[in-house]
């Protein structure tokens, strides 16, 4: 009797299991359907010029999109091209960044603003693929996201082949079962005002520069799993783990009791620990009313007490 209960109950709950297991394979190119924004390039120098900024600034697209030595470029006036082609190194397997230069092979030439600007907002690749959450411009506004791609649209055009994402078991299975679009959380407004005020810096921290998304813990699909800018999911990176700090205004917090001098200061220093994963060399190029916003908006937060004993630990020598 006992040995009938056990194989029914194995039965119960091993053959779920196998089901999610043998359609992994074919839940992984899902296809989603997403609105088109209607947002069309500018070619005005204006405009152009503010998607500059955002870029390589602070919504620090060259961190991720160009394997270039971007410091030396940025300190020599010269502008990193976004050809792709980085690696993230992650549990799930190896993750690799676009081409998103003009090239109307292996980059965004392909593709219609509009396109662009579903997977920025909705998370929705041309093919109907949902995108990694890696991106923070869901909310972004119509000003901003024309902006950017205006900005990438005038880039120079340079062709190069990015390899495919090499998942393993683990990355399939996310993909199959976890991988979905995220779009915006309310209205998008048209533009928001530029100023040194909280609302702005929340703009800016929330959907520009993406503080949230590697200052608060996450699981592996992207998605929060801890209190906001309370500190973040460890990043590994080629010199150890490196864990984003408490930022809320708790005596935990790497910021606590800073002025908002300090707090600008130490973004004009820019990068002072080597193979750190914080976009230094783009946020030293944001201005002082960006940085202004993004102080007074921390201030805000509910404190959290977080205990963080190191935010560095180095690998182990082999």
């Amino acid at each position: 009797m006992i040995k009938k209960i056990l194989k029914w109950t194995a039965l119960v709950v091993l053959t779920p299991i196998a089901i999610i297991l043998l359609l992994v394979p074919f839940r992984q190119k899902l296809k989603y359907e997403a609105p088109f924004p209607e947002i069309k390039a500018s070619k005005d120098s204006a405009v152009i010029a503010y998607g500059k900024h955002l870029v390589f600034g602070p919504a620090h697209c060259m961190d991720c999109h160009s394997t270039a030595n971007n410091d030396s470029l940025l300190s020599l006036g010269q502008e990193p091209s976004l050809t792709g082609g980085y690696k993230f190194s992650l549990p799930l397997g190896d993750i690799y960044s676009k081409n998103i230069t003009p090239d109307e092979e292996t980059g965004i030439g392909k593709y219609s603003d509009a396109a662009i600007a579903r997977i920025l907002r909705y998370g929705v690749h041309a093919d109907g693929r949902a995108v990694y959450e890696f991106m923070s411009f869901h909310d972004a506004s119509d000003e901003d996201l024309t902006a950017i791609i205006s900005y990438l649209r005038s880039a120079p055009s340079v062709k190069k082949e990015v390899p495919q994402h090499d998942l393993n078991f683990m990355g399939n299975l996310v993909q199959a079962y976890m991988i979905k679009p995220n779009g915006p959380h309310g209205e998008i407004p048209k533009s928001v005002v530029k100023d040194t005020s909280a609302s702005y810096g929340k703009y800016l921290a929330h959907n520009i520069a993406n503080c949230n998304g590697c200052h608060t813990a996450r699981d592996l699909a992207g998605n929060s799993i801890g209190e906001p800018f309370a500190g973040g999911t460890p990043i590994e990176e080629r010199l150890g783990s490196f864990t984003p700090p408490n930022i809320t205004p708790d005596s935990t917090s790497r910021i606590f009791n800073w002025s908002q001098e300090n707090f600008i200061a130490r973004f004009r220093l820019g990068k002072i620990v080597e193979g750190t994963p914080m976009p230094w060399s783009a946020f030293k190029g944001m201005t002082d009313n960006e940085l202004k916003a993004i102080y007074k908006y921390l201030q805000t937060l509910q404190p959290v007490h977080t205990e963080i004993a190191s935010t560095f630990k180095p690998k182990e020598a082999k």
